[in-house]
């Protein structure tokens, strides 16, 4: 199919507007101005080719119907100064003044500003300097100050590293809409020995509540690959579940079905956020960790587990024959 001949602005426009997305935000994920993406949809500019076909990718990867998505669901940071007004001002580009004092923190340090679930810790010790912490809602509301400042997660973390910052921990989650990853059929798939991983160890939980609606016992599953106290591990979970316990959402009404999530302490952070700064891509950085560490394989009967055949649904996972993830 020859894009070229298919791209319309009208239909650009409709598409953009059908995904409930601004220009700003699909600019900002091309590397072009909101003015001149304006200029492209308008049709008082001619894109290239190439730009062309990178707005499109760009503009499918946030199809609200994509089977799956990926974000950044927890950071931790720490900066070699204890100057936290100049964190806040020159790497977050935050209103200090805005910012609520708080005199107690955590991890020993002093004390703490806040905006929102955004914190900075503060410590007069020089070691412990600036510690900057984005759990998964802090995640979400910095993406919102990253589109009105128009940059991006790829700009900030080179901000960051070029301040001299020292990643602590940097998880990564990807959300499953359709149910692709049955978590109880891939806990049996480690009790059968067939996860083909580096990691030795696997733990898999069950946690039961009444479901209010069916009267019956619903069963939401985790199960944990790798050591919890190593430097990478995997968490998978049945997020429609926890949305349920935690805001009585009806299983069947959730929109995220299961959570697959990377979790990087220290060195194993640094090289992940390293990977991402080089490629710009955190779907690469992501899967190639993945894929490092782990596969699903279906017994075929055969001596050699290496050799076992690759799951279908766990290729398809992984990105056999799908779109790239948002």
């Amino acid at each position: 199919m020859c894009l070229a001949q298919k791209f319309n602005f009208e239909q650009l426009k409709k598409k953009r507007m059908d995904y409930g997305l601004s220009q700003n935000k699909l600019a900002l994920a091309c590397g072009i101005s909101r003015e001149y993406f304006n200029k492209i949809e308008t049709g008082l500019i001619e894109p290239s080719q190439s730009l062309r076909e990178e707005i499109f990718q760009h503009l499918e990867s946030f199809n609200p119907e994509l089977p799956l998505t990926l974000l950044f669901d927890y950071i931790r940071i720490r900066f070699p100064t204890t100057n936290v007004k100049q964190i806040a001002e020159t790497i977050l580009r935050l209103r200090f003044d805005y910012m609520i004092h708080e005199d107690y923190a955590f991890y020993s340090y002093q004390e703490q500003y806040v905006m929102g679930d955004i914190i900075v810790m503060v410590s007069q010790e020089k070691e412990k300097g600036v510690l900057l912490e984005l759990k998964g809602r802090g995640c979400r509301q910095y993406e919102t100050f990253l589109l009105a400042q128009q940059r991006t997660w790829h700009e900030f973390f080179c901000d960051c590293l070029a301040a001299g910052a020292v990643i602590k921990r940097l998880d990564l989650a990807i959300n499953d809409r359709t149910g692709i990853l049955a978590i109880p059929e891939l806990t049996k798939k480690c009790k059968n020995e067939e996860c083909i991983s580096l990691f030795r160890s696997f733990k898999s939980y069950r946690s039961g509540e009444l479901l209010r609606n069916h009267e019956k016992v619903g069963m939401g599953n985790t199960l944990y690959i790798g050591s919890l106290k190593s430097e990478v591990y995997f968490c998978l979970y049945e997020k429609d579940y926890e949305q349920y316990v935690k805001l009585g959402i009806p299983l069947e009404e959730a929109e995220i079905k299961n959570r697959f999530e990377i979790r990087l302490k220290n060195e194993r952070a640094y090289l992940a956020l390293i990977d991402f700064v080089k490629n710009k891509n955190i779907e690469k950085t992501a899967f190639s960790i993945i894929n490092h560490y782990l596969r699903f394989a279906d017994n075929d009967g055969s001596k050699q587990r290496s050799k076992w055949p690759t799951n279908e649904r766990w290729l398809w996972f992984i990105g056999k024959n799908r779109q790239e993830l948002r």
